[in-house]
C-alpha cells in the first residue's frame, strides 16, 4: 500500500522566524528551465545527481547535487514566503502561460532561494523517462510543478515525499519516469516515479532512505531494484508500485525472480548503460576507489552486475571533495575525454551534439561524462543540523559547465539574490549576465584548452578556496546576530551572498578578457608585445602525419632546380 513518511519520524525543532523584506519583488523561481533535463537517450540533455548522507559527509552535513543540462539561459530566483487566505488557490500553467488546473492553497507558503527553501529543504532530479506508454496526459502535474510546491510546502525530506505523492494521486502526474534527489538536514532519499498510463490517477513509485554513512548517484536511469516492503522508516512505495508492473505484464511472479523497480519500469538497454550507468560508475570509482568498480556493467558486458544503489565511501566527503566529483570527464580511465584524436590538438573533453552519428550505416557515440558544456546550472546543497536553518542551509550555486564555473555560496535564508544571475537571454550575448561571462570563458578555452584550463583552474581554486576559509567567521557572526536581531543576520547573510556572487563575475569576466588578450590569433603572450607561436603538440602532428603522411610533407628541394640555387 501508500506509505506515509511524515509519522516516521518526529519534526525538527523550529528555526527562528525569518521575515523576507516587503520590498523584495515576488519573484518565482523559473522551472521551466528543468523540462531541458528530460531524457534519456542520446538525443536529448540530461542531468547528474548525487547523494551524500551525514555519516558519508566530512562535517556532517546532509549534501545533494544537481546539474540541470540542456540548451538554455537559466534565471536564479528568490521566492519570499507568504500567507495565504482561505479559499486562495494555486494555479498550474503550462510554458506559454495555459492554466491547466487550479488546487486549494495552503495558509503559508516556504520561501525558497533556488531549489533549497528556508527549512534546508533542498530538491534535484534527472529524467529516466522509461516506458512512454505510462505517460499520462491527463494528469496535473509535471515533475517541475512537483519540485515548486514541495519545497513551498514542506519542511522536511519525508513531507516533501508525501507531498509529491500526494498531489499525484488526487490530482495525477504528467512526466515520464523520474528520480529525485531530496535531502533536509537529517536525511537523504531517492525517490523513483512513473505514471500509470492515459486516464489514470497516482503513479508507480518507490521512495528509500539512504543510509547513513552511504552515497548515491543517478543519472538519468532508474537505479531503485529490489526494495524493502516492510520498512516505512526507511523505504514508502505507493499501490501501483509493483501491481502495475504485473498488470502491464513488466514483471511475472511467478518467474521467482525479486521485482526490481527499475528493471520493470526502465529496462536497461546497451545505449541506456553507456550514456547513464558510466556515469554513477566514474562518480562511484572516485569516491570508493578501494572498490575496484569495473567498467563491465557500462559497457553491456553480458552477465557484469549492476552498480549498488549506494556505497560507503572510502573516507568521508568534504564539500570541496563532492565538487570534485561533479567535475569530470573519466580522467585518468581508458575512456579519459581529453586525450585522444577525438580531443583534438589541445585535449579538449567536449564533444558537440548529437552524442551519435554513423559512417557506412555503422552506428558510434561518443562518451557522455558529469561535466559538460551543454549545464544551465548546478547546486550543491548542504543542510547542516547543529545550525539554525537560515544559516545551516547553504546552497552552491554555479551556471555553465561545472568543470569550469565557480560556486558561489548562498545562504537559505537569504532574501535577495545576485542580480547577474538574474538576468539575459539565450539569443543574446550580455556582460551582466553571469551564464554568459561563464559560457565566454568556457567556449574561448575550447581553442588550447590544456593551455587555458590551468588559468581558469587558478582562479576557480582560488575563489572557492577563499569563500570555504571565510565561512567559518561569515557564520560565527550570523549565529551572534541570530541571537540579538534575526532581520539584520538576514541582512548581513543576503548582503554577503549577493557581493560574493558579483564579485566571482566580475573576476570571472577579467579573466575572459585575460585569455582572449593572451591567446590571441593562435598566439600565446607570454608578455604584452612578445608574441610566441603556440604551434601544436607533437602527438598531435604525428598523428596528422601518420593519417595524410604525403600531404603536408616537404620535398628536399624543389624539382628541376639545381642545388647550387637554394638558400638556406
Amino acid at each position: 500500500m501508500s506509505v506515509g513518511l511524515v509519522s516516521a519520524l518526529p519534526r525538527r525543532r523550529a528555526a527562528a522566524a525569518v521575515t523576507p523584506s516587503p520590498s523584495i519583488l515576488r519573484m518565482i523561481l523559473a522551472l521551466g528551465v528543468l523540462s531541458a533535463c528530460a531524457g534519456s537517450g542520446f538525443d536529448v540533455q540530461a542531468c547528474s545527481s548525487l547523494l551524500v548522507s551525514r555519516g558519508a559527509s566530512a562535517d556532517g552535513s546532509v549534501i545533494i547535487t544537481y546539474t540541470c543540462d540542456g540548451e538554455f539561459h537559466p534565471h536564479l530566483r528568490y521566492r519570499p514566503a507568504a500567507d495565504h487566505e482561505p479559499g486562495d488557490s494555486l494555479e498550474i500553467s503550462d510554458w506559454g502561460g495555459k492554466v491547466r488546473g487550479r488546487i486549494p492553497q495552503v495558509p503559508h507558503t516556504h520561501a525558497v532561494v533556488g531549489l533549497m527553501n528556508e527549512h534546508q529543504l533542498a530538491i534535484g532530479e534527472t529524467t529516466f523517462g522509461g516506458r512512454e506508454e505510462l505517460i499520462n496526459p491527463d494528469g496535473l502535474f509535471h515533475y517541475w510543478d512537483l519540485m515548486k510546491i514541495a519545497l513551498q510546502r514542506a519542511r522536511t525530506a519525508r513531507e516533501a515525499i508525501d507531498v509529491m505523492t500526494g498531489l499525484v494521486a488526487q490530482y495525477g502526474y504528467r512526466s515520464g519516469g523520474e528520480t529525485f534527489s531530496i535531502a533536509d538536514p537529517e536525511e537523504a532519499w531517492i525517490m523513483e516515479m512513473i505514471g500509470p498510463g492515459p486516464g489514470r490517477m497516482g503513479a508507480a513509485w518507490v521512495a528509500w532512505r539512504i543510509p547513513d554513512g552511504a552515497l548515491a548517484f543517478h543519472a538519468n536511469k532508474a537505479r531503485i531494484g529490489d526494495f524493502p516492503r516492510d520498512d516505512p522508516e526507511r523505504c514508502g512505495y505507493s499501490d501501483l508500485a509493483v501491481s502495475l508492473a504485473i498488470e502491464k505484464g513488466y514483471y511475472d511472479p511467478a518467474s521467482g525472480e525479486p521485482f526490481r523497480f527499475c528493471e520493470a519500469y526502465d529496462p536497461a538497454t546497451p545505449q541506456s548503460l553507456r550514456y547513464c550507468e558510466a556515469r554513477v560508475w566514474s562518480a562511484y570509482r572516485r569516491a570508493a576507489p578501494s572498490q575496484d568498480f569495473s567498467a563491465d556493467y557500462h559497457r553491456a558486458v553480458p552477465g557484469a552486475r549492476p552498480y549498488p544503489l549506494w556505497i560507503e565511501p572510502d573516507e568521508r566527503l568534504a564539500v570541496e571533495d563532492v565538487f570534485a566529483l561533479m567535475r569530470d570527464h573519466y580522467e585518468g580511465t581508458p575512456l579519459d575525454m581529453t586525450q585522444g584524436i577525438d580531443a583534438g590538438p589541445y585535449g579538449t573533453p567536449n564533444r558537440w551534439r548529437p552524442l551519435t552519428w554513423s559512417i557506412d550505416s555503422v552506428e558510434y557515440v561518443w562518451e557522455r561524462p558529469i561535466s559538460t558544456q551543454q549545464t544551465g546550472f548546478s547546486f550543491i546543497s548542504q543542510s547542516r543540523n547543529w545550525l539554525p536553518d537560515a544559516i545551516g542551509g547553504l546552497y552552491w550555486y554555479g551556471v555553465d559547465d561545472t568543470y569550469t564555473t565557480c560556486y558561489v555560496p548562498l545562504y537559505c535564508g537569504i532574501d535577495r539574490v545576485p542580480e547577474s544571475y538574474t538576468t539575459g537571454r539565450l539569443d543574446r550575448f550580455s556582460w551582466d549576465s553571469a551564464w554568459w561571462v561563464f559560457n565566454f570563458v568556457a567556449n574561448f578555452a575550447n581553442l588550447r584548452y590544456s593551455m587555458m584550463l590551468p588559468e581558469i583552474q587558478a582562479v576557480q581554486t582560488e575563489i572557492e578556496g577563499r569563500l570555504r576559509v571565510l565561512q567559518p567567521a561569515v557564520e560565527q557572526t550570523a549565529l551572534a546576530l541570530a541571537e540579538s536581531d534575526p532581520d539584520l543576520m538576514t541582512r548581513y547573510l543576503t548582503n554577503y551572498a549577493v557581493m560574493q556572487g558579483e564579485q566571482t563575475v566580475a573576476r570571472w569576466r577579467e579573466l575572459g578578457e585575460h585569455l582572449i588578450t593572451k591567446f590571441n590569433d593562435g598566439y600565446v603572450q607570454r608578455e604584452p608585445g612578445e608574441p610566441e607561436d603556440g604551434g601544436y603538440p607533437e602527438s598531435w602532428l604525428r598523428e596528422v602525419v601518420r593519417v595524410r603522411p604525403e600531404r603536408f610533407r616537404l620535398p628536399e628541394r624543389p624539382a628541376d632546380v639545381p642545388e647550387s640555387r637554394l638558400v638556406d
